[in-house]
């Protein structure tokens, strides 16, 4: 490296680009970024690979998958044409609220001139946050019957907790009282009926197989789990969808395509629901603005939410349960067990 200063470690790219330090490394395991490296062999970003990092992270924004990336770096843009269409749709969405906003405004504004007063409830209407999906329960046991509030529920929500935390009955909770929402248990991969039923609802059938293409060129490998997965993620219906243990039958680089796959959904806008104990999945350095996480503490104290970076209230027993998919899948069914003190066994 001719100077040293003009290039940044892993973290500050990251930082700098908008994505995860994670990311930078798919992205070089799939042969879409090759950093430098320093003397001692530490990776290192200088323009060029910023230059490129940049059109990457772009690309991936805009819903395309690392293989659909590859193509049109290589000077292959098809994959743009549905893409770009797809983001034309979501800023003509947003453009449509906003000009319907602004026409309030001006509505407001010729009653001043004709010297009347806004109505208040109009003014607090027009100021008023985006509307979210508030609820508050009773939490089920083993809480001690507290109150659960939660207010204005982001896009993607994670359910963590250690084992026994209670996070599978909050999560059966709130597909109980959330409005029209639906629960998606452990027995979906065993639902033989799956492919039954995308065969005779060809709509929901196309949207699976659209996904799971999507996915798959993303690097997951296709699985009955996977469709199982999809089949309730596509279906129709629910206004919320909670997921237990999105994870479940799929392997690392699977589950990195999932929630690369759940980030892009920026058309559907129902709030998504998934107990994760899988760093794959619950990437804490890659959390945005419209996800939130959920801790349920092992002391049985009420859920509570817990901001993405370290030394936030919350943060170190997040992180404590989450592990990567091999060490899960090597602990997989292991419960914890103690021999009963004697007398000679203190």
């Amino acid at each position: 490296m001719t100077s040293a200063a003009r290039f940044l470690s892993p973290s500050e790219a990251a930082h700098r680009l908008g994505v995860s330090a994670k990311a930078l490394r798919l992205y070089e395991q799939r042969g879409l970024l090759s950093p430098a490296r320093t003397a001692a062999g530490w990776r290192a970003y200088g323009p060029d690979e910023m230059a490129r990092g940049a059109r990457i992270a772009a690309l991936r924004r805009l819903g395309l998958s690392l293989a659909q990336v590859a193509r049109v770096l290589a000077g292959h843009p098809e994959d743009l044409g549905p893409a770009l269409a797809a983001h034309a749709a979501a800023l003509e969405g947003r453009a449509r609220e906003l000009a319907a906003t602004i026409e309030e405004v001006r509505r407001l504004r010729s009653e001043l001139d004709l010297g009347r007063t806004p109505a208040l409830e109009d003014l607090a209407r027009l100021l008023a946050p985006a509307p979210g999906l508030d609820v508050e329960f009773w939490l089920p046991w083993p809480w001690g019957g507290e109150r659960f509030a939660l207010r204005g529920a982001r896009r993607l929500n994670y359910i963590v907790g250690p084992l026994g935390s209670g996070k599978t009955r909050l999560a059966r909770r709130l597909a109980e009282v959330l409005p029209a929402a639906a629960f998606l248990g452990l027995d979906r991969s065993q639902d033989g009926n799956i492919p039954a039923r995308l065969a005779a609802d060809p709509a929901l059938g196309a949207r699976v197989d659209q996904a799971l293409a999507w996915l798959v060129d993303d690097g997951a490998t296709a699985s009955a789990a996977l469709t199982a997965l999809l089949a309730g993620l596509e279906a129709p219906g629910p206004a919320a969808l909670v997921v237990d243990m999105v994870e479940d039958g799929l392997d690392e680089a699977t589950q990195q395509a999932v929630i690369a796959h759940l980030r892009r959904r920026t058309a559907d806008g129902r709030p998504l629901f998934m107990i994760t104990r899988s760093c794959a999945v619950l990437d804490l350095a890659a959390v945005g603005a419209d996800e939130s996480i959920i801790l349920c503490p092992a002391n049985h104290s009420p859920p509570s939410f817990v901001a993405s970076w370290p030394g936030a209230l919350g943060y170190e027993a997040v992180a404590t349960c989450l592990a990567s998919p091999a060490v899960r899948a090597r602990t997989q069914g292991v419960i914890a067990w103690r021999p009963p003190q004697t007398a000679g066994n203190p």
